[in-house]
């Protein structure tokens, strides 16, 4: 129980910050669970679909092709499609973190992870058509530009301070000679149970592990269902 809330101290704080509030103003207490109420609903409609967009990039982007254009040698092209990227964006600001971390996962540059999140919550384009109708276009388009700078600046400087290192990644370490299936990505096609039926099965729509040691007969057809896999969702020790 103890290391439970050891591990939740946050939502800790918050359940005492709201007793404290009920025992003081019960009214102010009310109207503020109504209002995190409302959040917590917004965050469970949004959430989902982010995560299907995160599992689509893991899946479906190849690693090579991030490092190409969002990746440390992107220069100011990956600067560009990141502001992009960032300007395209709907939803909340929060959603952009998981997508966020899938993409520097996949080889994303921290300056260019700085200015899509920056992006996302300063030009985005309908923050932009609405900034141009009550403000003037004038008014959106020089602080578009000295936003645009100021974001690529930023970028850089925060890469400088922050190591990929600094960022957890929580990947699972797979054994030497051992067989892992990321049923977050899977698709259940079906392709490693026919190229290595000894080693997989599908269940429910998802391919699992019923073997998950490698004999040396068998290698050759994991590996083969590894690199035929369509959903990248096979990992190899």
């Amino acid at each position: 129980m103890i290391e439970k809330l050891k591990k939740n101290k946050f939502l800790v704080i918050v359940a005492f910050v709201y007793l404290i509030l009920f025992i003081i103003s019960s009214e102010k207490a009310v109207l503020s669970v109504k209002n995190s109420g409302y959040y917590i609903k917004e965050m469970l409609t949004i959430m989902p679909v982010i995560f299907l967009l995160t599992s689509l990039i893991e899946a479906w982007v190849p690693k090579k092709m991030i490092m190409e254009y969002l990746g440390d040698k992107s220069g100011l092209k990956g600067s560009f499609i990141s502001i992009l990227l960032g300007s395209i964006s709907a939803g909340p600001i929060y959603a952009a973190f998981p997508v966020c971390k899938t993409l520097i996962k996949k080889g994303a540059s921290i300056s260019n992870i700085v200015v899509i999140l920056s992006a996302w919550a300063v030009i985005k384009v309908p923050m932009l058509a609405n900034e141009a109708k009550f403000l003037s276009p004038k008014f959106m388009a020089t602080r578009w530009v000295f936003t645009t700078i100021s974001i690529i600046i930023m970028g850089y400087i925060v890469s400088k301070l922050v190591k990929r290192e600094d960022i957890p990644m929580e990947e699972e370490k797979i054994e030497t000679g051992k067989i892992l299936v990321n049923e977050a990505y899977c698709i259940g096609c079906g392709v490693c149970e026919k190229l290595a039926p000894d080693y997989f099965k599908v269940e429910n729509k998802k391919a699992k592990v019923v073997n998950s040691n490698i004999e040396s007969k068998g290698e050759e057809q994991v590996i083969k269902a590894k690199e035929k896999c369509p959903a990248n969702a096979i990992e190899v020790g």
